[in-house]
């Protein structure tokens, strides 16, 4: 994490408080490195057009003030969830010069950015995940390759959660992984038989590649923990080896996995354990992802909704 960069457009005095309230997101709210570069991103954004627009402090800011400058961002393409996560941390920085006194009142409290239609998540289907899954690796990088996929999948892990995942995490007796989660909450998953033949399969060669001390479950060919650009990078590459028929990442893997499961148990709230959501409402968006597979299970189900297939009409209706 970087401090705030000087620009020639932005006065001192904005980048100062600024520079401050990511301090203080780093050490006291103990935020990630990733957290903290994306408050300052988007303040950055923000301070930027504020000094082109001739402000020097932001308690000279106003309500209409961000209005324009919302405005601006849905004139530059950004889309309405975009915009949701800039005004959601001026509203956050504006609490800290609150606190500091360097500010009167919140402006960005009462702005709501403009809706945007929904982005479901894109899933790949079971039949493509068996053909990507069950190709035979030719190197020992490989088998490990199709390690950290069997296991994304078959618990439905981030991209961090896999990168950070050590050899004592993993309980194969048991068919556990321990993970930490967003917010430094951990949280016990159930490993897959197949994951867990993938995992037995690369512990020989992870041996043999892994330094001295090293303690990831994943290492690279240097015997270092295996960053998070190079998953992506490998499974990209896998993908495209394999013939996918759409670029693979690891969300993807997560998303299929949440989607799968619930088209399987119809349980909302398990899923939302699986994945480690604090808000359900964040692992609903999978409830519109395979409705028309719901709605086909209800119709077969229900016995007030068996439809009459040359007439379009009910059981009961046509009797």
């Amino acid at each position: 994490m970087s401090e705030a960069p000087e620009s020639p457009a932005v006065p001192n005095e904005l980048t100062g408080p600024l520079a401050e309230f990511i301090r203080h997101l780093a050490s006291e709210k103990r935020h990630s490195p990733r957290t903290c570069d994306s408050y300052q991103r988007d303040l950055l954004r923000l301070a930027d057009w504020l000094g082109r627009s001739g402000f020097v402090a932001w308690q000279r800011v106003t309500n209409h003030d961000l209005r324009r400058y919302v405005a601006t961002l849905s004139r530059e393409g950004l889309s309405g969830r975009s915009i949701a996560r800039h005004l959601s941390a001026t509203r956050r920085f504006y609490q800290f010069l609150l606190r500091e006194k360097l500010a009167s009142d919140n402006p960005a409290l009462d702005i709501r950015a403009p809706k945007s239609g929904r982005r479901l998540p894109r899933v790949a289907d079971v039949d493509q995940l068996n053909h990507l899954l069950d190709g035979q690796p030719d190197d020992p990088l490989e088998v490990r390759d199709i390690c950290m996929f069997e296991l994304m999948y078959s618990s439905g892990l981030r991209l961090a959660e896999l990168a950070s995942l050590d050899l004592d995490t993993v309980d194969l007796r048991s068919g556990e992984v321990r993970v930490m989660g967003k917010g430094g909450k951990e949280r016990l998953l159930p490993v897959g038989r197949k994951a867990i033949a993938a995992i037995q399969a690369w512990l020989p060669y992870r041996a043999a590649l892994a330094n001295d001390g090293e303690a990831a479950l994943f290492v690279s060919q240097r015997g270092e923990r295996l960053s998070h650009r190079s998953i992506q990078a490998r499974l990209s590459r896998w993908g495209i080896s394999r013939g996918a028929d759409q670029k693979l990442h690891p969300h993807l893997l997560r998303h299929s996995f949440a989607s799968h499961m619930l088209e399987s148990s119809g349980d909302l709230r398990a899923v939302q354990e699986l994945l480690g959501h604090a808000d359900i409402a964040t692992t609903q968006v999978y409830t519109h992802l395979d409705f028309q597979h719901l709605a086909r299970v209800y119709d077969q189900s229900h016995p007030r909704a068996r439809r009459d297939r040359y007439h379009g009409k009910s059981s009961d209706e046509s009797s």
